[in-house]
């Protein structure tokens, strides 16, 4: 299959009927950003959250929202449509649309474009947390990636109605980022469609300079038990974690993700293991092993209570609780300094409050990795939850400034590093 940069690709956007739908307008403005083409089909639902004129303007064509179109369909346009664009995209995706999917219906625009595509077809689920674990839904999930469909999100987090869960809408730059995959697979559908195979061609590109690769990341934080309600953590959101995965496989590696608890949706393309303690999280890295590289993104948290209580501390029955930290296994240090299966490349993160080059270098020699990435998170510093970083990369030769970027920029000048640094240990 051709890979098709986003650059010169033509997306074919399918927004349905959900609350989500203002964000397709984003998702619009940011793929003209990169120069794709983007052409917008409208169900009569999403038409009642934002308007057909809106959609036009951003992507500079006409948006199509009628099967019978007296002109349009007077060529059989919804099957040129179809065959024309390099990737179909359905965002937001509501349990209707995936439901129709599933059975094969083609009851409107819509629809009829799914069915008639020669094309690989990309959906970002949106829909309250009920409904995207319903089993009818999940059903219908499965049958979609066993017919090829690829997935990006749902993501976590609250939801317009006042609930909380899965079922959130993955955020533009996350969509962006799955189409560029996508299309780096290549773009036509293969023989593998009905095959039992989920979303083939993003798990195995096999295609880039870390092709043959096996790159291990943790991301996100780690949360440490107090009680069965109460934990210590921190403020990392994943999002830099997260990241450079995305950026690994679209480099060809084969990535495995281990992460913290996050409200960030699965990269694709990766092999994602869940953990939430330091120690479920030291677990999961050995059990990764072996691997070419090892990025330690996570911000694990140095402690963790000695006697996690069983029941939940209560307020006032015995005064104030005293909790006994001890310090939780140093999974960087480890990684680093095995004497079998170290990786040939290890990468850890230093995020400091102050003295920021100076902290990172004493880590650099004290963990014994091979490079530290650096940045602040001091007051004011947009690093813990926000979309761009400054950071600095460090060797014991000396360090790489970088200009304050998105964190998709970040990730991607630290995988460019990664393979040179790997062409010089083969």
């Amino acid at each position: 299959m051709k890979a098709v940069p986003l650059s010169a690709s033509r997306i074919l956007l399918i927004i349905s009927g959900g609350i989500a739908a203002y964000k397709s307008l984003e998702l619009i403005r940011r793929l003209r950003e990169r120069d794709a083409t983007v052409r917008v089909v409208m169900t009569a639902a999403a038409q009642q959250f934002i308007t057909p004129l809106s959609a036009a303007t951003l992507s500079g064509q006409a948006t199509r929202d009628e099967l019978f179109s007296l002109t349009d369909e007077a060529t059989i346009g919804h099957i040129e449509l179809s065959r024309a664009a390099d990737l179909v995209v359905v965002a937001p995706a509501t349990a209707n649309i995936l439901a129709r999917m599933a059975g094969g219906l083609a009851d409107d625009m819509g629809t009829t474009l799914l069915l008639a595509t020669d094309k690989r077809t990309l959906v970002a689920p949106a829909m309250n947390v009920g409904m995207w674990l319903h089993p009818a839904t999940q059903r219908n999930v499965d049958r979609l990636k066993a017919d090829g469909v690829l997935f990006v999100g749902p993501e976590s987090g609250p939801m317009a109605c006042g609930e909380f869960g899965p079922g959130r809408m993955a955020e533009p730059p996350e969509i962006v980022a799955a189409i560029e995959q996508a299309l780096a697979a290549g773009t036509a559908l293969d023989d593998s469609r009905g095959a039992g195979l989920a979303a083939p061609g993003l798990e195995a590109a096999g295609v880039g300079p870390l092709a043959g690769r096996h790159v291990l990341v943790t991301s996100g934080p780690t949360y440490e038990p107090i009680d069965p309600v109460r934990f210590l953590g921190n403020r990392s959101s994943g999002r830099q974690g997260h990241a450079i995965v995305r950026a690994a496989v679209g480099a060809g590696a084969r990535v495995t993700l281990v992460t913290g608890p996050v409200g960030l949706a699965d990269p694709p393309g990766a092999e994602v293991v869940h953990v939430g303690s330091a120690q479920e999280m030291r677990e999961a890295v050995e059990a990764a092993l072996p691997a070419d590289a090892f990025i330690a993104a996570a911000a694990v948290a140095d402690w963790r209570v000695e006697n996690v209580a069983s029941q939940k501390i209560k307020k006032g029955e015995r005064g104030f609780p005293t909790l006994r930290l001890v310090e939780n296994p140093d999974i960087l240090a480890e990684i680093s300094n095995k004497a079998t299966l170290r990786p040939a490349v290890v990468i850890g993160f230093a995020a400091e409050t102050e003295n920021v080059a100076a902290n990172a270098k004493a880590k650099l020699r004290r963990k014994g990795c091979d490079l530290i990435v650096a940045n602040s998170v001091a007051d004011g510093a947009s690093a813990f939850g926000g979309d761009t970083n400054q950071v600095e990369i460090i060797d014991a030769n000396g360090a790489e400034s970088l200009p304050p970027m998105s964190k998709a920029d970040v990730a991607d000048a630290i995988v460019r590093r990664l393979v040179i640094e790997l062409s010089k240990r083969q």
